[in-house]
């Protein structure tokens, strides 16, 4: 048989084995993008957060009014998430043309350029997974409305006779 003579000075390596510099590097870049990412999301829900409070502070008679007519906590709710989701919404409307526009731009031109010493390439590369792009959206809008809730409970808390009072 022929595997019977094959000595033992040979010795089968993988790719990662060979190169190991290069997939820590590779390692390395995917933790930045969950790090980039989390830090965004973050970003997002706390400014969405103050959003709703400042909207539902600014809305405080118009919340004694509706209560007063006879409005459930859990309909007026829904008209400030609705509020927020819109708000959201448009700012991944806005957000994602600009950030397109962008990658196409480098993608097309490659206008920022990188120190290839120490990245290895010379421009930032740029690579369109519409699957991923459409999640990552979903998965912001999903998270913020969530966190959204929360605060949402505030509405819970006013009275009507003190909201309207103090119009």
């Amino acid at each position: 048989m022929f595997y019977k003579n094959i000595g033992y000075e040979l010795d089968s390596k993988n790719v990662r084995q060979l190169n190991p510099q290069l997939f820590d590097w590779l390692d390395l870049l995917d933790m930045n993008v969950i790090i980039i990412l989390t830090l965004m999301i973050v970003v997002a829900v706390i400014n969405m957060m103050s959003t709703l409070l400042i909207l539902i502070l600014e809305r405080t008679n118009m919340i004694g009014i509706l209560k007063s007519l006879g409005s459930g906590n859990r309909s007026i709710r829904k008209v400030f998430l609705y509020t927020a989701s819109f708000l959201v919404g448009k700012g991944l409307m806005w957000g994602n043309l600009i950030g397109l526009c962008v990658c196409l731009i480098q993608k097309h031109t490659g206008i920022i350029t990188l120190s290839q010493e120490s990245y290895y390439v010379n421009v930032v590369p740029i690579n369109f997974d519409i699957p991923f792009f459409l999640l990552l959206n979903l998965g912001t809008l999903l998270i913020c409305y969530a966190m959204l809730i929360v605060p949402s409970y505030i509405i819970t808390r006013i009275s009507p006779v003190k909201a309207i009072r103090f119009s």
